[in-house]
């Protein structure tokens, strides 16, 4: 696999999250008088939209209000946890290999704008990326496909020499709607199963992500 440009996922592949997710979900979870879930049993139930995930794992189709309450819920236990949170392993070093071997790199995530960039600001990252583009709407939960391709164009990129790297499903279905080569982690909130159902190559880290590009 070769690629001149990387962009990178930011939850559950540059951001270890994994512990903030699931208390937040169990926030939403007791929220609705719903027992509290596993990581595993959260992993088995994520999907995209994420709406589906909930109406799921809380048995009920949930009107506008209930979803928005529902992002309401979990977005205030993910921002209490946020501090708590510290980035994968080997990010830096991953980063500054990826710079070094002449790579351009970027990150698209479906976090909150105003939220992800001064956290990835925080964490001494933004000078690696040529452009950061998190969610723009008010509420979440939607595909990476349309934001993917508009991330793409405002930078000009030949989707045929981009590489996204990311953890979940939708992040192999959006390179796909895209035209980008992609890698997948299994770090984030899908079980390797699940990832490897996609076809796209499957790695246990950034790190082994980075080398698969030679």
């Amino acid at each position: 696999m070769k690629a001149s440009h990387v962009v990178w996922d930011w939850n559950g592949t540059l951001l270890n999250d994994n512990h903030a997710v699931l208390a937040a979900v169990n926030e939403v979870c007791a929220g609705f008088g719903r027992p509290e879930l596993s990581w595993g049993e959260w992993q088995a139930a994520y999907a995209r939209p994420m709406q589906v995930s909930y109406e799921q794992i809380l048995q009920r189709t949930l009107d506008e209000e209930e979803w928005a309450r529902v992002d309401k819920l979990y977005h205030e236990r993910y921002d209490a946890l946020l501090h708590t949170c510290e980035l994968a392993s080997g990010t830096l070093d991953v980063l500054r290999q990826c710079a070094e071997s002449g790579r351009t790199q970027s990150l698209l995530s479906m976090w909150f704008h105003a939220r992800l960039t001064p956290t990835v600001e925080q964490y001494g990252l933004t000078s690696y990326f040529t452009r950061i583009d998190g969610l723009a709407a008010a509420i979440g939960g939607g595909s990476k496909a349309d934001s993917l391709i508009r991330h793409l164009e405002a930078q000009q990129l030949d989707p045929a020499t981009v590489v996204l790297i990311g953890d979940v499903v939708d992040d192999g279905e959006a390179a796909q709607a895209a035209g980008t080569q992609c890698i997948l982690v299994s770090t984030g909130a899908m079980s390797r199963s699940s990832l490897e159902a996609t076809g796209a190559p499957v790695t246990n880290s950034i790190a082994e992500a980075i080398r698969r590009l030679g």
